[in-house]
């Protein structure tokens, strides 16, 4: 049993065939090649298991890889697909002659019921070793059974239905706990629910099938020999407990619906076609006398479960008065029909057969056929050997089917992902929409195939039907990729003639006025389209010459916007004089180079306006580049013109902060030329400082002299720090003014008393006013009455001087008063200082053997030593250390001299005779030791270095030289 499942191909007993029109190689259409390099797997393909039954098999059962048969009337034999090496056999204990009727497997492959011929079921769980027998099903002959997907699982069934011979549905539950020898038994309950009727009475249950549908929907499928019944309902809240009972309650009163069919087999079998394990069925084949009911299930109809409906007859030579068929399973687009000796395939799509597979006759007449939803294998047995079929790729070739059938949609569906066939299902809509005069579906369809574009667009053109090639011409337009920029700019500029041209046909007719505006939004639609944009951009000059030639300038205009081609736009409405349109564009998309381009234009037709606009503008503009425009504007001179621009440069000056120094000059030559009263005013906001002002100083003095605007050259002139042409320029304007202006060189007292003099003598001389003169000498405190007597004519008499006189004399004699009272005050302070100095001379120190250096702190007395009145005493060579970084520059230098000097000096001679000649000596050569010692004494020991001005000088000097910090700072770590 170890190869029991071990597959071989049977070359005389396998067969399977395509559906019917499926080529073996393809035919190239619209570019595609559609070469077939291998032979295509058959749909169907039959393998049969090497096996042999040590006894004849009476039936045969599979369900989610498990396989279940019956050898002779005692041997269970049940395996496990995924383990075939590995089989279990099974004696069911029986002594009397009950054979096998039929056998269920659920959906789990878990639970297994074996109905006897002597009314009596058996259970096997997967997971068991013993059969055991259900007591409350005795005496009933199960015919079908309908599993419950929804709550059935491996240790339960959950409410199953059980239908019988009788025409009885009974509601039963398995249990798989085996008790001991008392324990519960596997058959928890067993009730009757409803029967079946025929025209006869009770009708045998040949089919169940129960299955639960969307918001708690439950329906139920049960067929007798002649009629399918439907049974449907709402499972109320906590309906999983009580079963189906509530089901087949609503129908106690009146019978369910049901399909009835005259002609009969004696028998009937119901097949559902399942597209996912656990989901609910999608299709229902019931065979039965006069051929296979075939349709869809919807469990969302509130009457009917079934739709589209409709009865395939038998092929020829199989029904009930010829082969009858004895099985039927559903796949996704055939239902298989097992004969007594052979299997019969038909398209549920056209009702074609499409496999015959022929049994030999050595294995003997099939008896039975089976799926297992869960792997989608198909299962045939003889009462000695096991065939399976293979179903792969199903729906291959159904496309061909559904473009035969004009399906389009189910076509396209099922050739997705194969170019090739989803060409052809394209190419042959198009061709059908086209001959049905429906023209806009047939472009759309046109421009998805690889059909030549030159034969679709004259077939268009032909029918005179432009709307249609536009469409043609637009979905072919966003198909193409970026690279074709050919194509693009051939498709944009065809498509734009289309529309202009059909545009101008309909313009003139009053009547087409409404089709006109819908060509007109299509046409919009299509130059704003995002998936065109780039291509419309790329083409732009061509569809600007196309609108142009045609005369369309509100498309011009608009194409232009949806480009960005603002440029366009405002040369456009300036051609047309709309001036105020151009500076509505230019205010709403804030391009600063278009501003530049047509301001020139702009500002002679709407001035105040565009001023408006620049200011709303603010920091965006550059005034710079706008003052060709205000030139060329304020030439004229007028008012209006010279406002405007001075408007403007204001905004600049005052409000954003320019500190150009164009912008400020340019601002001076429209005050000097159009606002002299303002200029004054500008130039002193402006300041003072040269270093502060923003406008070039020499070009507002020329400026301002050309016009004479004597003030405002005045403020140059301070400015510029010339106040003596100041002062000669304001005489000629104001007095008042040229003092303001004798008074500006605070420091310099030379100048300020040379600017009042000019003053003076241009007061004297000029206006010949003696009055004004002296309140002039009056201001200024540094004329005095004879410098300004001599400007005075010889004729003017002493009265009008004298209090001037008497006040210069009154100055002259405070002045000798307080001289002599400083000479009194340094007579005294030279008596003080001579009396200090007789008491400096006796003073004195005395030293201690002890007392140490106040620098090295060694003792004084072992080295040469200074002792000031203080109290500190230092070493002479200590000192000079202390005291050296403490000197100015000039002081070092002067030390060192002496030290040299000092010690190049010969040591004083012992002896009187000796010391009068070594000074006669020095007193010819150079100074005496005695003198360098002195000089040396008066520098280094003027004064303490720890109470002198050498120690209040050196506060701010650090601690710790700069020079040296690092070192010092690495001696502390």
């Amino acid at each position: 049993m170890a190869s029991i499942l071990d597959e071989y191909e049977d070359s005389l007993s396998r067969s399977a065939v395509l559906q019917p029109g499926c080529p073996s190689v393809g035919i190239p259409h619209s570019g595609y090649v559609n070469a077939q390099l291998e032979k295509e797997v058959p749909i169907f393909t039959k393998q049969r298991i090497d096996f042999t039954p040590s006894e004849r098999i009476t039936s045969l059962v599979v369900s989610c890889n498990q396989l279940c048969m019956s050898l002779g009337k005692d041997t269970l034999l049940r395996i496990d697909l995924g383990k075939a090496n590995e089989p279990n056999h099974m004696e069911l204990g029986r002594k009397d002659d009950a054979k096998v009727h039929k056998m269920f497997l659920d959906h789990t492959g878990s639970h297994l019921l074996i109905a006897l011929s002597s009314t009596e079921v058996l259970y096997v769980n997967r997971n068991g070793q013993k059969v055991r027998p259900l007591a409350r099903w005795k005496g009933q002959l199960v015919e079908s059974v309908g599993w419950n997907k929804a709550l059935g699982t491996e240790t339960s069934t959950g409410p199953i239905l059980v239908g019988t011979a009788q025409g009885q549905i009974f509601e039963a539950e398995i249990s798989a706990s085996e008790g001991g020898l008392f324990g519960p038994a596997p058959d928890l309950y067993f009730r009757p629910l409803y029967v079946l009727n025929e025209e006869g009475g009770p009708a045998p249950v040949c089919s169940l099938e129960a299955e639960r549908g969307p918001e708690g929907r439950g329906f139920v499928i049960a067929t007798t020999r002649q009629r399918l019944f439907q049974f449907i309902g709402r499972a109320a809240e906590g309906a999983e407990v009580q079963g189906f009972s509530g089901l087949f309650a609503a129908y106690t009163d009146h019978p369910p619906p049901f399909r009835e069919f005259p002609s009969s087999l004696g028998y009937s079998e119901l097949a559902f076609y399942t597209p996912k394990l656990r989901s609910a069925p999608r299709a229902f084949a019931w065979m039965m006398g006069d051929g296979v009911l075939y349709g869809s299930l919807d469990c969302g109809r509130p009457d009917s479960l079934l739709s589209e409906e409709r009865v395939w007859e038998y092929p020829d030579g199989v029904g009930p008065g010829a082969s009858p068929p004895l099985a039927i399973v559903l796949t996704q687009f055939h239902f298989l029909l097992l004969l007594a000796d052979r299997v019969e395939a038909v398209c549920t799509l056209t009702g074609q057969v499409v496999l015959r597979d022929h049994f030999l006759e050595k294995f003997g007449p099939l008896k039975h056929m089976v799926k297992d939803s869960s792997t989608g294998h198909l299962w045939a047995y003889t009462e000695r050997a096991v065939f399976r079929y293979h179903v792969q790729r199903e729906a291959r070739d159904v496309w061909r089917t559904y473009l035969d059938m004009n399906r389009f949609d189910l076509a396209k569906e099922y050739c997705r992902e194969r170019p090739d066939c989803l060409d052809t299902v394209l190419a042959r809509e198009a061709d059908f929409c086209f001959r049905q005069r429906r023209y806009l579906e047939s472009a759309r369809c046109y421009a998805l195939t690889q059909s030549y574009f030159e034969e679709i667009a004259l077939k268009f053109l032909e029918a005179r039907q432009e709307e249609a090639l536009a469409e043609f011409l637009q979905r072919k337009l966003a198909s193409l990729k970026p690279a074709e920029r050919t194509q693009a700019t051939l498709l944009t500029t065809w498509l734009t003639e289309l529309y202009l041209s059909r545009l101008g046909a309909l313009q003139g007719d009053p009547e087409a006025l409404t089709l006109y505006r819908e060509t007109r939004e299509r046409f919009r639609a299509f130059l704003s389209s995002p998936r065109h944009k780039e291509w419309l951009f790329a083409s732009r000059a061509s569809i600007h010459e196309l609108l142009a030639s045609h005369g369309d300038t509100e498309h011009m205009v608009y194409f232009a916007v949806i480009m960005q081609d603002y440029e366009r736009v405002v040369a456009y409405h300036c051609q047309h004089e709309a001036y105020e349109e151009a500076l509505a564009v230019l205010a709403r998309h804030r391009d600063p180079q278009l501003f530049y381009k047509f301001s020139p234009i702009l500002i002679r037709h709407i001035p105040r306006q565009l001023v408006d606009t620049w200011i709303e503008q603010g920091s965006r503009l550059d005034a710079r580049q706008l003052i060709p425009a205000l030139v060329n504007y304020s030439q004229g001179g007028e008012a209006q013109q010279v406002s405007q621009a001075i408007r403007y440069m204001e905004f600049c000056v005052n409000v954003l902060g320019e500190t150009e120094q164009a912008i400020h000059n340019y601002l001076l030559s429209l005050y000097a030329r159009g606002q002299p009263a303002s200029l004054l005013a500008y130039l002193e906001q402006a300041g003072a400082s040269p270093h502060r002002v923003h406008y070039d100083l020499k070009y507002a003095l020329r400026l301002c002299a050309e016009h004479g605007h004597h003030r405002a050259c005045v403020h140059v002139y301070k400015v510029l720090e010339l106040y003596e042409e100041a002062v000669d320029l304001a005489l000629q304007v104001d007095v008042d003014l040229a003092k303001q202006c004798a008074d500006l060189p605070e420091e310099d007292e030379e100048l300020r008393k040379k600017l009042w003099l000019k003053i003076a003598r241009h007061v004297v001389q000029e206006e010949e006013d003696v009055q004004t003169a002296m309140a002039c000498l009056a201001s200024c405190p540094l004329l005095k009455i004879e410098d300004v007597l001599p400007f005075f004519p010889d004729f003017v008499t002493i009265d009008h001087f004298k209090e001037a006189i008497c006040s210069s004399l009154k100055a002259y004699n405070h002045h000798i008063q307080e001289l002599q009272r400083e000479m009194e005050e340094a007579t005294a302070s030279a008596q003080r200082i001579r009396r200090d100095l007789q008491e400096l001379r006796g003073r004195y120190g005395t030293v201690e053997p002890q007392d140490k250096c106040a620098t090295c702190d060694f003792p004084l007395l072992n080295r040469p030593f200074y002792l000031f009145l203080c109290g500190h005493m230092f070493h002479a060579d200590c000192l000079l250390q202390a005291v050296r970084p403490g000197l100015p520059a000039y002081k070092q230098a002067r030390l060192e001299e002496l030290q040299r000097k000092l010690g190049a000096a010969p040591p004083p001679a012992k002896g009187s005779t000796r010391a009068k000649e070594a000074e006669g000596g020095a007193a010819a050569g150079g100074p005496s030791r005695e003198q360098l010692k002195a000089d040396l004494d008066e520098l280094v020991a003027a004064e303490c270095v720890y109470c002198g001005e050498l120690m209040i000088r050196s506060i701010d000097r650090p601690f710790i030289d700069p020079q040296r910090y690092e070192e010092e700072h690495l001696s502390w770590l």
